[in-house]
């Protein structure tokens, strides 16, 4: 072994290969605390697309699994280490290429910070659209290996929507460029959708050709609406949705969500309701829109419905929904689930996660990118545990499998990583399986990338 690893460090100097236990152990574990990590064989820290080649190239010799990680944010297990493997981190390469304005494209490589990608847009009044609640700590190539969404994706879609083109490198470290610069192009196959959301099983992204879009005119709108009941909340947001007003955020917070919120910052919200609906328009006429939002929730029965009057205001209540995951991990180890279903089956969706509690004694809180139809339960347990407890893992399958039922997908963002491996053939069914196996083993042969995700 000493011998292979002088042969990574010849291929990729500078110290930028990590082998001590001790220095490893910030790389071996993602977000997901229901997932063991393994122990690596070592860490590499790769500055360019050069670095991952080689090291990529070595592990296929070696025939040594390879887990590829941005900044860690995985709530899937899908950026954990496996016992043997080489972590290989792209969090070092935050160059941005090249930012062309006149034809709304940015060149960025895959460790650059989702916030700090959309603060260089905005210095030429451009934005990146997508917007996952952890713009400011994950990177565009985790981001892009899950095909992230976040808080804007009612109005500007998720992360595949904004991509035009990527450099990847596959295993064996061949570079390949995928896709193009213009807004349209059809010629071949889209391997540019092929690789985002496949979760480094089938090459490292090592950088981005992104869509920008024009920034708003001014800061959004927001509106605040509590309802006496999760449902109601739901109801409301398909009323907003039939009335066509065009939102550009929709997010819902249950009143486990607002509680823990509350005990932690003193907002008060959780005294007042049972949830929580906060809406955006940005367009031109953000005024009316919010307006209009704001009087289709007091007619669905909201307790308070008000608009924010000044962009400090906005921000406020923005941050308020960003809030919702550290204020629940306070709690004990969270479990983050992400189902997504029609959005005209969202207050369906939010019984079904509610009878689930009741049935296994478990403890969700819940928030949803509901105009996406795209819910997070979140499963509080013991900090103290290894692994989610059963009654947590069979409240889990009872809402999975809702999902489905009501023609859902078992992950709208997050991925499927290691936590929902076991449902995957549910949702696709053997033909699809097949398919996925098969480009797989065309792209893979030896498998080696990211081994025991997805599939």
């Amino acid at each position: 072994m000493s011998d292979e690893l002088a042969e990574l460090r010849s291929a990729v100097p500078g110290g930028r290969v990590l082998d001590d236990p001790d220095v490893m152990e910030a790389y071996r574990r993602d977000e997901t605390p229901a997932v063991t990590p393994g122990q690596p064989r070592c860490v590499v820290l790769a500055d360019t697309a050069e670095h991952v080649a080689a090291a990529l190239a070595w592990a296929q010799r070696h025939r040594v699994p390879v887990v590829p990680r941005g900044s860690g944010t995985s709530l899937a297990g899908g950026a954990t280490a496996t016992d043997g493997c080489l972590v290989l981190s792209t969090a070092r390469m935050t160059t941005i290429r090249e930012l062309d304005a006149a034809n709304e494209i940015i060149v960025a490589e895959a460790g650059v910070l989702t916030a700090d990608l959309d603060r260089a847009a905005a210095e030429h009044g451009l934005m990146y659209a997508p917007d996952p609640s952890s713009f400011e700590l994950s990177t565009i190539g985790g981001n892009l290996a899950t095909n992230a969404g976040g808080l804007r994706c009612v109005k500007y879609g998720v992360t595949r929507d904004s991509v035009l083109g990527l450099e990847v490198v596959l295993a064996g470290g061949q570079t390949l460029q995928t896709g193009r610069r213009t807004v349209k192009g059809v010629t071949g196959y889209d391997l540019t959708g092929l690789f985002v959301g496949s979760e480094g099983t089938l090459g490292v992204i090592t950088s981005a050709t992104l869509r920008l879009r024009p920034r708003p005119p001014s800061y959004p709108r927001t509106v605040a609406a509590g309802f006496p009941s999760f449902d109601a909340a739901a109801r409301a947001v398909a009323a907003i949705l039939a009335a066509r007003i065009g939102p550009s955020m929709l997010e819902l917070m249950d009143w486990a969500t607002l509680r823990a919120i509350d005990q932690w910052k003193n907002t008060g919200f959780g005294n007042q309701v049972q949830a929580l609906l906060i809406a955006q328009d940005d367009g031109e006429r953000a005024d009316a829109g919010a307006a209009l939002m704001r009087d289709v929730c007091r007619r669905e029965g909201a307790v308070m419905a008000e608009v924010s009057e000044s962009e400090a205001e906005s921000r406020e209540l923005l941050e308020l929904r960003r809030l919702s995951y550290p204020a629940l991990e306070r709690l004990g180890a969270t479990l983050t689930e992400d189902v997504c279903v029609p959005r005209t089956r969202l207050p369906d969706m939010v019984l079904r996660i509610e009878q689930a509690a009741r049935r296994h004694g478990v403890f969700i809180a819940t928030v949803a990118h509901a105009g996406d139809g795209n819910l997070h339960p979140l499963f509080v347990y013991d900090r103290g545990l290894s692994d989610a407890p059963p009654q947590v893992w069979a409240a889990a399958d009872e809402i999975f499998r809702a999902a489905l039922e009501l023609g859902g997908t078992l992950t709208g963002e997050h991925g499927v990583g290691m936590i929902k491996r076991r449902w995957l053939a549910d949702e696709l069914g053997p033909g699809s399986i097949s398919v996925h196996h098969a480009i797989k083993n065309a792209l893979d042969p030896v498998g080696i990338m990211n081994p025991g995700k997805v599939l």
